[in-house]
């Protein structure tokens, strides 16, 4: 099965611990087969504004919203691919665009991209970079592109990590069905190369089903669902890892204030821009 660089479908999530993880992945043996990625380790490194947009926008459930990321299937190293995604969500149909390129491309048009007041030889960089993409992946990194220009200040936030068991259905390879564990955040080391570690997001026995389809879910995972008696859930990785970060936040500003120290700066309105590898993001 190809890789997709375009995807229309409704995603639905499901919260569980790994044993009913087990107990489904062996009910659904009939149907489903692993896919080609079948046990992966994913790192998903998420774009925001300064002050979170993105990620306040996704947690108030609205009509619209969008996210930008870039993934990697395991620890990426220069040269191995990395996909540039734009996901977007309307009225509860998940629209999304990628485009893959090697890590060292990907880390150069990402940084130009983010960067204010590109020199001359930057902008052309930049633009012979973006006119070497042609056909569809031309169309999907112009719709990138622009998100630079819609988003003021936008560069990386927070890495996401987690372990993924991915499967698709026998009779229609569009329908799949994926289980994440050992799901992992950081806002440091915002780089793909650097290696797999951060703070557990939810707690190491849980973990997150997602149900990807173009239409109606087949009746026999309907039964499984409800054998299970598992219910839907609007769980988020990213917007959990912001919300954490985020309370974190608020409580050393309470500390701060009970100790009668002055506000610093806040620190999403002053993250760093998005340095040169060779410098401490």
């Amino acid at each position: 099965m190809a890789d997709q660089m375009i995807f229309k479908r409704y995603e639905m999530k499901y919260a569980m611990d790994s044993e009913t993880m087990m107990a489904v992945e062996e009910e659904m043996a009939s149907y489903m087969e692993a896919d080609p990625h079948g046990h992966s380790r994913i790192q998903s490194l998420y774009f925001d504004t300064p002050n979170y947009i993105l990620a306040r926008r996704s947690l108030e459930h609205p009509l619209y919203k969008e996210k930008l990321r870039l993934r990697s299937y395991g620890i990426a190293k220069v040269g191995s691919p990395t996909f540039l995604e734009l996901k977007k969500k309307y009225e509860s149909v998940v629209y999304k665009r990628r485009v893959t390129m090697e890590e060292g491309v990907s880390v150069t048009y990402l940084r130009l991209a983010a960067r204010e007041n590109l020199t001359a030889e930057e902008e052309l960089a930049k633009k012979v970079l973006l006119e070497s993409f042609e056909g569809r992946d031309g169309q999907i990194m112009r719709e990138i592109d622009y998100s630079f220009s819609r988003y003021p200040g936008l560069a990386p936030r927070k890495l996401l990590m987690y372990d993924r068991d991915a499967f698709y259905a026998k009779d229609d390879h569009e329908f799949r069905v994926t289980f994440d564990s050992n799901i992992l955040w950081r806002n440091t080391d915002l780089d793909l190369t650097c290696g797999f570690y951060g703070e557990r997001l939810v707690p190491q026995d849980r973990v997150l089903m997602e149900v990807k389809a173009g239409g109606a879910i087949p009746l026999y995972l309907v039964k499984i669902l409800k054998k299970y008696n598992l219910n839907r859930t609007s769980f988020s990785k990213y917007g959990r890892a912001y919300q954490v970060d985020d309370e974190r936040d608020k409580g050393w500003e309470r500390v701060r204030r009970e100790a009668g120290i002055h506000k610093a700066n806040d620190r999403r309105s002053s993250y760093p821009k998005w340095q040169p590898r060779d410098q401490p993001l």
